[in-house]
């Protein structure tokens, strides 16, 4: 397993369908090409999680999510900015269904942290962004947690710091404001 400092070396992971952590606002994150199913289904196995819950999506720009959502409104679009807030938009019935699990939307953030824009930017992909943790479990918050928990079964561990979030960005609802994770 590949532990790195520089994104780039993430590149060739990516497209090859491999798995990898970094940190995220609060908490380390999994990560893969949204577009690639088996790479979603090994997370998922990993995590010991269910598709039907669906996943967030992070990017740097909104130009890496937008294929998956439907047209915004101008309330929508106002929210489409770098910020430590995940919003649930409306998905386009094209949107694969191991992203957005058994809803018709999708929960995306544009990420402020610059590591993740970094990230994002070079590997100029979205990301599946979920917890580095096993279902129910606390989620790893340093990449020697990370490689505690998942040794020899991700490909990759960018490693550097966190955000300053005690806990897992909120999650709002983008049509009604409504706070679904605080």
């Amino acid at each position: 397993m590949l532990i790195t400092k520089k994104p780039q070396e993430l590149i060739n992971i990516l497209r090859n369908g491999g798995v990898f952590a970094y940190p995220t606002e609060a908490v380390y994150g999994l990560g893969c090409d949204p577009d690639n199913e088996q790479a979603v289904n090994k997370i998922l196995e990993l995590k010991q999680r269910s598709v039907d819950k669906g996943l967030i999506l992070i990017a740097s720009d909104f130009s890496q999510v937008e294929k998956y959502l439907k047209p915004l409104n101008q309330d929508q679009l106002a929210l489409i900015k770098p910020s430590q807030t995940t919003y649930i938009y409306p998905a386009r019935d094209t949107a694969p269904k191991w992203l957005t699990g058994n809803f018709n939307s999708l929960a995306v953030r544009i990420s402020k942290l610059a590591i993740i824009q970094e990230l994002c930017s070079t590997l100029d992909s979205a990301l599946v962004s979920t917890s580095a943790n096993l279902s129910g479990q606390e989620p790893a918050r340093s990449c020697a947690e990370v490689d505690s928990v998942f040794h020899n079964k991700i490909d990759a561990i960018l490693d550097g710091e966190t955000g300053d979030l005690l806990t897992p960005t909120e999650i709002r609802d983008s049509i009604t404001g409504e706070i679904i994770r605080a």
